[in-house]
């Protein structure tokens, strides 16, 4: 019902921007803050990720996150996989993933401690204007024997220019809270 309702709010405003294709070619590295809920950790550190348009509909994409938490916890956590994605508007695309994802907790005198599983995103991505695009999502990890995970996101880019975009953004699931800063740089445009 919320994405039924996410969806039909930004096609109602769509008709207030014209943009270009949204590109499906990019790099991004970001910075920013997370806070494990389940053990009231929190910490900083670095995002790395990317996006490669296979076709007008398909893209491969990777991304990874390595946080160094309070007590020296260290946390990584990527993932690999590929989207798919559809016009909806001129200004509005539909957005769809099937993921890879591994985590892993690096806990002094407890050990390491990681898991993996399969993820699933779905989401849209709205142009504003030609600089300003808005996105928002829901994903879900199951990571078998260690669980599920289920999270929405929110974000915003404003482009510069034709190469790069400046954003921030924000992710809720079950276990974690992470706000990005972030740049982008596009090499498909």
């Amino acid at each position: 019902m919320l994405r039924l309702s996410l969806i039909s709010l930004i096609l109602a405003f769509s008709a207030s921007a014209n943009a270009e294709d949204f590109d499906y070619n990019f790099l991004t590295l970001g910075y920013g803050s997370v806070d494990f809920d389940d053990f009231g950790a929190d910490g900083n550190g670095f995002t790395l990720g990317g996006s490669y348009a296979m076709t007008d509909s398909y893209n491969a994409f990777f991304d990874y996150s390595a946080a160094s938490l309070d007590a020296g916890i260290d946390s990584t956590r990527w993932g690999a996989g590929f989207g798919y994605h559809r016009a909806l508007s001129d200004q509005v695309d539909l957005v769809a993933e099937l993921s890879y994802e591994y985590v892993e907790l690096d806990i002094p005198q407890a050990g390491s401690f990681d898991d993996s599983g399969l993820g699933l995103a779905v989401g849209v991505r709205f142009a504003q204007s030609d600089k300003l695009e808005l996105n928002a999502g829901i994903n879900y990890v199951d990571y078998g024997d260690g669980g599920d995970d289920t999270g929405f996101e929110l974000g915003a880019l404003y482009s510069i220019n034709d190469a790069y975009s400046v954003g921030l953004s924000g992710e809720w699931s079950d276990t974690i809270s992470m706000y990005t800063l972030s740049g982008r740089f596009h090499f498909g445009k």
